[in-house]
């Protein structure tokens, strides 16, 4: 039963894995800074603390629909911005430095790819416009992305052989279960200790076949013909 559960799993988990579509990732890093043409009021400056704290503030803005619109419009992917923001987006600051990575899933990895270099050239562009002062904040795309050779998802080997180590908690869950539930009388000690009483004889369980039935029949019925 146990192993029955586990294959089980595993078998289900294999065939949903396989009936999946495969989605690729492609990333890139982008650089925060803020140039140094005077020293007007707000200017940061090597304040690294400061360009941090400003990393976080870009990485929120690349997870915006004036992004997600601009890249769509220019790529006609066929996405809305929601799910673009939602299901294949994602954006996070490199702890503790001025990079930003952001990455995107497709089914296309030629897509994957293009879409994540559009992103950072859509946002450079976008802050530059926001930003024209001397002291303006940069928004420089420091690694491009690359096409994605495998998919991220569904990682089908990882899925079988959790779904297997599942399926055998569950069985041995199972077993436990059943055996607590079986209220049989299994041998002559069990049947002498759950009863009070001694055993005086145990009938052994055998089986007759089809055949040998009917062979004792039609003797049985030729002998009383014979009388």
């Amino acid at each position: 039963m146990i192993l029955l559960v586990a294959v089980v799993c595993a078998g289900a988990t294999l065939g949903l894995s396989a009936l999946q579509t495969p989605m690729y990732e492609a990333s890139i890093k982008i650089l925060v800074g803020q140039e140094r043409g005077s020293n007007a009021p707000g200017s940061l400056g090597g304040d690294v603390q400061g360009l941090q704290q400003l990393t976080q503030t870009m990485a929120e803005s690349i997870d915006t629909r004036p992004v997600a619109e601009a890249v769509i419009g220019q790529l006609n992917l066929p996405v809305t911005p929601e799910d673009f923001l939602e299901k294949y987006l994602s954006v996070d600051q490199v702890k503790a430095t001025q990079l930003i990575e952001v990455k995107y899933r497709d089914s296309n990895p030629q897509r994957a790819q293009q879409a994540a270099d559009n992103i950072g050239d859509v946002f450079s562009e976008q802050v530059s416009q926001v930003n024209p002062s001397g002291d303006a904040t940069t928004a420089t795309v420091w690694e491009r992305a690359k096409v994605p050779d495998e998919p991220v998802t569904p990682n089908i080997l990882y899925n079988t052989a959790l779904a297997l180590i599942v399926g055998l908690a569950l069985g041995v869950g199972l077993a436990f279960l059943l055996e607590y539930l079986d209220d049989s009388w299994r041998s002559s000690e069990e049947a002498e200790q759950i009863s009070g009483v001694p055993t005086f004889g145990a009938i052994p369980r055998f089986e007759i076949s089809n055949a040998t039935f009917r062979n004792s029949s039609s003797r049985k019925a030729r002998g009383s013909a014979s009388k």
